[in-house]
């Protein structure tokens, strides 16, 4: 049994682009009116800011906003960074670009299409020395960086940052692996108990046939367009003050996450 509180949470999604409008979606069904297209992360200088990819832009945005809800320096925190699919936008453009014109490939572009490149530029605008881990796993991406986050913790980490993002899928690729819209996850976990704070308790364990999650919640039936989307079940249940979930964390085990509201 894996343990951790739950210090604080970032959220960034389309239509959505904060913790508190999401938690006011989930409860009242309300939204804020016109709100913005894409995160502008302040972490980076302006003119990173316009050359980073949307997937880089809200995971930044809902990493910064975790860490200071939980009060903690971002370069203090080990992290892990999870994404289903990193930035297939730019992939489709340099498999688009090596078929009709190789020599135009932007090396900037190439810069940030690989997976690791939300992760390197956190690194770099939080000034942050500690470990850095990015992974995919397919749709079980989000459970199986919960569950490292959490491992971390137990190996000796006082606190981890975890960030979930993804963003939209275009060309012949996206319609291999679609989405759609902008979504970034972050909290910061934590081995310290702190009244007032959710805590988690986290079980790796086989599925059975008659496991069964929440049904699909508000923020679930907005965002399920966006490969992300396994991640909002647990924002929901922490939204509601949900007692327990089960999230699928590979074809054969799910994560049966237990939640205390103190």
């Amino acid at each position: 049994m894996l343990e951790a509180t739950v210090e604080g949470i970032g959220f960034w999604g389309s239509g959505l682009p904060d913790w508190d409008s999401a938690c006011a979606w989930v409860r009242t069904g309300t939204r804020p009116e016109n709100p913005p297209a894409r995160p502008s992360p302040q972490l980076l200088a302006a003119n990173e800011r316009r050359r980073a990819p949307g997937t880089v832009a809200v995971a930044l945005e809902a990493a910064l906003a975790a860490c200071e809800a939980a009060d903690r320096a971002p370069a203090s925190l080990p992290s892990v960074f999870t994404s289903h699919q990193g930035e297939l936008t730019i992939t489709d453009y340099i498999c688009t670009t090596l078929a009709d014109d190789p020599r135009a490939i932007s090396p900037t572009k190439f810069h940030n299409s690989v997976h690791n490149a939300a992760a390197g530029y956190w690194t770099i605008g939080a000034g942050a020395h500690t470990p850095a881990t990015a992974l995919s796993a397919g749709r079980y991406s989000f459970a199986q960086g919960l569950l490292e986050a959490m491992t971390q913790l137990q190996a000796g980490e006082d606190a981890v940052l975890l960030v979930a993002y993804d963003g939209c899928s275009s060309g012949p690729v996206g319609e291999q692996s679609p989405s759609e819209g902008l979504l970034g996850v972050a909290m910061v976990l934590s081995r310290t108990p702190c009244a007032g704070l959710p805590t988690l308790q986290l079980e790796l364990q086989e599925r059975g046939d008659g496991d069964a999650g929440l049904p699909p919640g508000p923020l679930t039936q907005l965002l399920l367009g966006n490969a992300m989307h396994p991640a909002l079940p647990l924002l929901e249940a922490m939204a509601i003050e949900a007692e327990q979930l089960q999230l699928p964390a590979s074809p054969h085990q799910q994560l049966r996450i237990t939640l205390r509201h103190e």
